[in-house]
């Protein structure tokens, strides 16, 4: 049973209970598996394989129902059904946009689908494993419960499993937050998510898939909280009242048209239906669920996972960026920056003579190799791996070892200024090895190497792009935080920094505002960090790639998780960086940013429909006689002004910073709209006290003034004027007036005299004037308020 490590990873599993946690149920019936032959290929078929069911992919199936069983389909489908029984079938034309609309969602979320499946596939891990004598790479997700898996530095364990041959030590800091490496020989068990640094070894497997110890993790890791949204959360109530509304409305509708004023039974449906096809925003809900599907194919391509679409709207008004330093700032690899020597022989010949030998392939020998220029004249006698009981590898050349690792763990009786040169180098953030050689046990140190992890390409740009966007950037490590703030300086983040095992729980809200730099951090303290900025009222992103970070990533408005990183850690992010790629933040950002702004700017061109169809509804069913419009007239005006525009203008370009509230905003935008074609019902029923005027007459001056308004809040929307959108703008009133003109019978339009023209000409002359004036006296208004 693996030993339960103390400090910071206790935290992390408190929830979970000591049997489900520690202990690898072994089936000893289980015959073992011989480590030099390994499975058959039938006998893997039949076993148990290491597959855990990801239940937050939608499919094919899921994604007609929920594109084509929606609330309004089903109200448009029925109100439709209705039109049809009158037997004026034009007036179902409608029922285009719906149906369009509904055929875009299923094929942009399928598409969608499709790149995410394939980049999921693409990036897939792979494991060694041996089967019938040789070793084989396969997916994880085919590894067999008897299993024999060749385990390398640099593997990450998949599985639970025991060492049956060879040995190594493995780095358990994603599930514990600890650091050193623990050695692991033969019996000893080997925990999935652990990572291989240094050795070989073959392990049997134990446990696979939801019965792995990671598995346990994953289950606690399984987002079980609603995320914060405005857009969702507002569409939910625009839905809300939408739906509360349409039935008990339509039916006054009917009731009135057709028991009080004694309608045909046409005339009264046709009413109701345009009057409710009207509140009936459908064209809002699937332009933003395509929207959101067409952001998250941008980001696949850029090797971006998103697993939660609203969370590129949190990501757009996102404030405060918490960043892991180690694997998010860092590339997790060290470089030697540069070495003293205390000799005259050629260090560098020296290493490069024990490390061609050597079978370290952690990062420190890794760098070595790396910054060596030089081949090996001499082959040692003898050599040992890195350990980290000794803390150091050695190499053997006769009478002389050459020894490189930790010099207070090489030199029992260190030398002082040696100490002092060490210390000063570890606040500059540089890790410190020695270079020594032991001759007839006497030690002398020939050198020290100076190391230093390897700042991710462009992180500076990218931190400074982040803090140029008013997001205030917070650096979030377990590790010293002389070290973490030497890292935070040189990627642009020159803060404060405070050593988090030293503060009390208490303090943490006013810590989390003063301090930019944080070391010795412990995963329950991530988490907390997180909520008291939230209790500040900070919007939160979060990155990491740890299990030890999986509670913070948890409680953060918006979490990022690594490709690289822990399952349970990419298993609850919101967003999953597959590359690794930290330089894609700025670009994952603006892409947020894009989508709410143009979802935001066109939601008021579909809200105008919604709000006048609500005031002129109210009117209907207390001063006028009848709705002032057919079905086919409202559906002219939503195509031309509101539905192809919006779809139009969702797909811009637009990076400005989010601000202010979502519902707010459009309802705002949408007000003057939806008053002016209201006023321009009411002071057309007045004109017709004075002027004949038939009911059709009376209905095509409506229709025609409605289009004026929404032509002008489209006018409005689609400032700052781009060649794309004077181009949409021009092509809509066109089309507009060539339909009124050309195509009046198809829809129901009469032929009005000279002084109806007028009259409508006065109207349409004075709206742009009422609706521009209205526009400055909310953005002055906004103007306050900030």
């Amino acid at each position: 049973m693996p030993a339960f490590h103390t400090g910071t990873g206790q935290a992390l599993f408190s929830a979970l209970s000591y049997r489900n946690t520690f202990e690898v149920c072994y089936n000893v019936a289980m015959k073992k598996t011989d480590p030099a032959v390994g499975l058959s290929e039938q006998e893997a078929a039949k076993r148990e394989k290491n597959i855990i069911r990801d239940e937050s992919k939608q499919s094919y199936k899921s994604i007609f129902l929920q594109n084509t069983f929606t609330f309004f389909n089903l109200v448009n489908f029925a109100l439709a059904a209705l039109v049809f029984l009158t037997g004026t079938y034009r007036n179902m034309l409608f029922m285009g946009v719906v149906i369009s609309n509904m055929v875009i969602g299923i094929v942009q979320e399928i598409r969608a689908k499709r790149v995410l499946d394939q980049l999921a596939l693409i990036h897939q891990e792979k494991a060694h494993v041996v089967r019938e004598g040789r070793v084989r790479a396969i997916p994880v997700s085919e590894i067999a419960q008897g299993d024999i898996v060749v385990l390398r530095a640099g593997d990450q364990i998949s599985c639970d499993g025991t060492i049956v041959s060879g040995g190594v030590e493995c780095s358990e800091a994603m599930l514990t937050g600890e650091s050193d490496a623990i050695e692991k020989r033969p019996d000893d068990q080997v925990l999935s998510g652990s990572f291989v640094i240094a050795g070989s070894a073959r392990m049997e497997v134990d446990q696979v898939g939801e019965k792995t110890y990671i598995a346990g993790i994953l289950k606690e890791a399984k987002r079980n909280k609603r995320y914060p949204s405005q857009l969702r959360d507002s569409l939910q109530k625009i839905i809300k009242v939408c739906t509360y509304s349409i039935v008990p409305l339509g039916l006054l509708l009917f009731g009135k048209q057709y028991y009080l004023y004694h309608d045909s039974w046409n005339e009264a449906i046709l009413g109701t239906v345009a009057a409710l096809i009207g509140m009936i925003p459908e064209g809002l809900v699937i332009l933003t669920s395509i929207a959101l599907a067409v952001s998250s194919m941008k980001l696949a391509r850029r090797k971006v996972l998103v697993q939660e679409l609203y969370c590129i709207e949190t990501l757009a008004r996102v404030d405060v960026l918490c960043c892991d330093k180690t694997g998010t700032l860092t590339k997790g690899k060290m470089k030697v920056v540069g070495t003293e020597s205390f000799t005259n022989e050629d260090v560098v010949q020296i290493l490069a003579n024990m490390y061609t030998y050597l079978s370290d392939d952690n990062a420190t020998a890794q760098a070595i190799r790396a910054y060596v220029d030089k081949k090996a004249d001499r082959k040692p006698d003898s050599t040992v791996p890195f350990q980290s009981a000794i803390k150091c590898s050695k190499a053997a050349f006769g009478n002389t070892t050459y020894i490189c690792g930790a010099y207070s763990f090489i030199f029992a009786d260190p030398d002082k200024d040696v100490m002092k040169k060490i210390d000063q180098k570890a606040r500059e953030g540089k890790r410190v090895l020695a270079l020594a050689r032991e001759e007839d046990g006497r030690l002398t140190l020939l050198a020290l190497l100076f190391l230093q992890d390897i700042l991710r390409k462009d992180a500076r740009k990218i931190l400074d792009y982040f803090q140029k966007q008013d997001v205030q950037i917070k650096i979030i490590s377990g590790d010293d935080p002389l070290t973490v703030a030497a890292i935070a300086k040189e990627a642009g983040v020159a803060g404060r920094f405070i050593d988090m095992s030293r503060v009390h729980e208490t303090d943490l809200e006013e810590l989390v505002e003063q301090y930019d730099i944080f070391g010795r951090v412990a995963p329950e303290q991530k988490k907390e960090m997180v909520l008291a900025l939230k209790k500040k009222k900070h919007t939160v992103a979060m990155t990491g790639d740890g299990v030890n970070d999986v509670m913070a990533l948890k409680e953060a408005d918006c979490s990022i998780a690594m490709g690289s990183g822990a399952q349970a850690a990419r298993n609850t992010a919101s967003l999953v960086l597959l590359k690794n790629q930290f330089e894609a933040m700025p670009s994952i950002l603006k892409e947020g940013r894009c989508v709410i702004n143009n979802i935001q700017r066109t939601a008021s061109l579909f809200l105008v429909k919604t709000m006048f169809s609500f005031f002129l509804s109210a009117l209907t069913l207390f001063f006028l006689s009848s709705y002032p419009f057919q079905p086919i007239q409202l559906t002219l005006v939503s195509a031309l002004a509101v539905g192809l525009p919006g779809f139009v203008l969702t797909l811009e370009p637009d990076e400005k910073r989010v601000k202010g509230n979502f519902l707010r905003t459009v309802i705002s935008r949408a007000v003057p709209g939806a008053v002016c074609v209201t006023l321009c019902v009411i002071v057309t029923k007045v004109i017709g006290f004075f002027v004949p005027m038939s009911e059709e007459q009376f209905s095509t001056i409506c229709t025609i003034l409605t289009g004026v308004c929404e032509l002008c809040v489209l006018y409005k929307t689609c400032i700052p004027f781009t060649p794309v959108r004077k181009v949409l703008w021009l092509a809509m009133c066109i089309v507009f007036g060539c339909s009124v003109v050309f195509l009046k019978p198809v829809f129901y339009l009469a032929y009005l005299p000279l002084d109806l023209w007028l009259a409508a000409l006065a109207e349409g002359i004075a709206i742009p004037y009422l609706l521009f004036l209205m526009y400055r006296q909310i953005e002055k208004r906004h103007r306050k308020d900030e």
